[in-house]
């Protein structure tokens, strides 16, 4: 199969179009052609050797945790799902990679709904799992406030409307030419950077997801280190506050909030903001993309 591949660690340059083997689906997994494939951070993180999971990648590595396609094979104990049938979902995550090419293999999917453009569902499937985790475990109450700092990336944008569609009043934190942009997806947007006791109160619960060194701010707004949660900030423990990083960390995933996405997708109560999108040999335009920050919505590869 063809595939977006690096065999060395470094920029954006080190990316390349070459030929890899088909993979073949496991037990409880499906492979995909796919169609579109998300780009996010922690490619570009991988990508540049600069994370503690790059020492992990075998080289050449195929980046890219998320995909959309047609179903092309199932492994054993796969039920509900037939060859040709169109999803979108993520990649088993301790492969760290392997979307970005002409098969993926998807350990979380759901089926795409017939009116999701393929950019959308290609780039929905970490920051969907990753908000819904990061809603479960937080678990605002309807009519209470969440706020969400660093709301207007990948995926802060889709844990705005998901906390939203649990009737949840959210605060997002953004540059103010994206308040614009937050206020469309039902949030009430409030000016990202230090300072927030100065711009905000009445906060329930806190997200943080740009990582910015915002937990103490955050948890004197809360009253509660319990009441907030990161996923991006590894002094968490500094100030009694949770990280959550997923299965890599042994967490409950939240795959089952891929159906009920593709549900409220359905309902018109849904999107999945798209900032750009460009032809898979051109990966290496998205990954610089992903590294210039301040985006809205997510990078996406296409393939055709």
């Amino acid at each position: 199969m063809f595939a977006v591949l690096f065999d060395r660690f470094g920029g954006p340059e080190v990316l390349q179009m070459g030929t890899a083997e088909t993979p073949a689906p496991g037990p409880g997994q499906i492979r995909v052609r796919v169609r579109a494939a998300g780009v996010s951070p922690v490619d570009a993180g991988l990508r540049a050797g600069g994370t503690p999971m790059s020492a992990r990648l075998a080289l050449p590595h195929i980046p890219g945790v998320d995909a959309a396609g047609t179903v092309d094979a199932a492994g054993a104990g796969v039920t509900g799902v037939a060859v040709g049938d169109e999803v979108f979902g993520s990649v088993d995550v301790a492969r760290l990679g392997g979307a970005s090419a002409e098969f993926a293999v998807l350990q979380l999917w759901a089926p795409k709904p017939a009116g999701m453009p393929w950019e959308q569902a290609g780039a929905a499937g970490t920051s969907v799992e990753t908000a819904t985790r990061a809603l479960d475990r937080l678990d605002p109450a309807p009519g209470t406030t969440l706020l969400i700092d660093g709301a207007a990336g990948g995926v802060g944008s889709v844990a705005v409307q998901l906390a939203v569609a649990r009737g949840v009043r959210v605060l997002g934190t953004a540059r103010p030419e994206n308040h614009g942009f937050l206020a469309g997806l039902g949030a009430t947007p409030i000016t990202y950077g230090p300072g927030l006791a100065n711009r905000v109160a009445g906060v329930d619960r806190a997200l943080d997801v740009a990582g910015a060194g915002s937990l103490r701010e955050l948890v004197a707004l809360t009253g509660d280190p319990a009441a907030v949660l990161t996923l991006s900030d590894f002094t968490a423990a500094e100030h009694g506050v949770r990280l959550s990083m997923g299965r890599l960390a042994g967490e409950p995933d939240g795959g089952h909030g891929l159906h009920a996405a593709a549900g409220l997708f359905t309902e018109g109560r849904f999107r999945v903001p798209v900032e750009a999108s460009c032809p898979l040999p051109k990966a290496a335009d998205a990954h610089t993309a992903i590294e210039r920050g301040s985006r809205r919505g997510k990078i996406v590869l296409t393939v055709d």
